[in-house]
C-alpha cells in the first residue's frame, strides 16, 4: 500500500478537501462581512475532483474530508459523495458543514455513501449562536443533528470555536448536552488568520485552559487513531459524548500532523497556514494525468515544514478560514 511520508518521517492519510470558498453564514470569526465572490475561475467541477481523489487515493489517502466555506452549497455534493465513496481505497468520507441544511439534506448525504459528519456549533445558546454566527439558526441545526445521531453514521462530531467573552462560560451546559447523546464536541481555539488580528486579540482564548478544567473534572484523554483530526479527545465515565481539544498554539501541535489540505480551485497546501500553494488543477482534466498527479503530490511533499509559524505571528496566505476549509 502506497504511502506519503514528508522529511520528518509523518505519514498522511488523510486529505481535507474544500468544494467552495462561498458560505452562507458571516460567523464573527471568519467572514464577519459575509463571503464576497471575486470573480475568479470556477471551484473544481465533479471530474475534477474525481480525478483528484483517486490520485490521493493511489497515494494513501483514506480518509477524505469534504469541507468549504460551507459544502452543502453545492447541488451536486450528493454527487460528489458517491464519487468519493466508490473510489477504491477510500475507506472514511466526513464532510464538515454549518448544519443549516441538515434537516432536508442528512439522510440523502448518509445514502450517497458518507460516514462521519461534523457540524458547526458554536454556542448552546440560540441568542449567542445568532451574534457568532450571523444567523438565527440554531433550531434547524440541532434539529438536524438529532436526525444524524439515528441515521448510523460512524461518528457525529460537532466543533465550537473557543470564543473569550462570548461562550467561553458554556463547559457546564455542554456536559448536560453530552451526558446521554453518543456525539464529540471539539473545541477549537481561535486562530490568528489574515484578516481577524484586532478580533483575535480582543477574543483569543487558550484552549488548554479549557482542557485543565476537564482534568480537574475528571475527564481522561483517550488514544488517537492514526487517521484521526488534530483533537486530544476526552472521556469521562457519567457521560455518553465526548470532548475533544484542538490547541494550534500547544507545544508539539504539528508533530502529529497527518492530513493535506486542496482548496476549492485546486491547490494543494502542506500547510493550513503555509506560504504558498501548489497547482494541481492542470493534472485534473484527462485520467491519463494521473501518475503525473501522484508524482507532484509526492514531490511537493518534502516541501511541508516542521510546524506553522502562528506563534510568529506568520498565518502565511490564508486570508480567512473559510478560503480553505480550516
Amino acid at each position: 500500500m502506497a504511502t506519503l511520508v514528508d522529511g520528518f518521517g509523518r505519514t498522511f492519510p488523510y486529505l481535507r478537501l474544500s468544494l467552495t470558498e462561498a458560505c452562507n453564514y458571516r460567523c464573527s470569526y471568519c467572514l464577519p462581512d459575509g463571503y464576497q465572490a471575486d470573480g475568479r475561475p470556477t471551484f473544481l467541477s465533479l471530474d475534477e475532483i474525481t480525478r483528484l481523489v483517486r490520485g490521493f487515493a493511489a497515494v494513501g489517502m483514506r480518509k477524505i474530508r469534504l469541507t468549504g466555506g460551507e459544502p452543502s452549497l453545492r447541488k451536486d455534493l450528493p454527487s460528489i459523495i458517491a464519487a468519493v465513496s466508490a473510489t477504491p481505497g477510500v475507506q472514511k468520507i466526513a464532510l464538515t458543514t454549518n448544519g443549516c441544511l441538515l434537516p432536508r439534506h442528512v439522510g440523502i448525504w448518509r445514502d450517497a455513501g458518507l460516514t462521519a459528519l461534523n457540524v458547526s456549533l458554536d454556542s448552546l445558546n440560540p441568542a449567542r449562536f445568532a451574534t457568532i454566527t450571523g444567523h438565527d439558526r440554531f433550531a434547524e441545526v440541532t434539529e438536524g443533528v438529532e436526525m444524524a445521531l439515528g441515521l448510523g453514521f460512524a461518528a457525529v462530531k460537532l466543533n465550537a470555536v473557543l470564543l473569550r467573552g462570548l461562550n467561553d462560560d458554556e463547559l457546564p451546559a455542554w456536559y448536560d448536552y453530552l451526558r446521554e447523546r453518543n456525539i464529540a464536541i471539539r473545541f477549537i481555539e481561535l486562530m490568528r488568520t489574515g484578516d481577524n488580528q484586532a478580533y483575535f486579540e480582543r477574543h483569543h482564548y487558550r484552549a488548554e485552559a479549557l482542557e485543565q478544567q476537564l482534568v480537574d473534572a475528571g475527564w481522561t484523554q483517550q488514544a488517537r487513531a492514526p487517521d484521526a483530526g488534530p483533537a486530544r479527545e476526552y472521556a469521562h465515565p457519567d457521560y455518553r459524548g465526548r470532548i475533544g481539544i484542538i490547541a494550534p498554539y500547544s507545544k508539539d501541535f504539528c508533530a502529529g500532523c497527518n492530513r493535506l489540505r486542496v482548496t476549492a480551485r485546486g491547490d494543494l497546501r502542506l500547510c493550513l497556514f503555509g506560504d504558498f500553494g501548489i497547482p494541481l488543477r492542470p493534472l485534473l482534466q484527462s485520467d491519463a494525468d494521473l501518475d503525473a498527479l501522484t508524482a507532484r503530490i509526492a514531490t511537493q511533499l518534502g516541501l511541508k515544514a516542521a510546524g506553522h509559524g502562528l506563534h510568529q505571528g506568520n498565518t502565511g496566505i490564508t486570508p480567512h478560514l473559510a478560503s480553505i476549509g480550516g
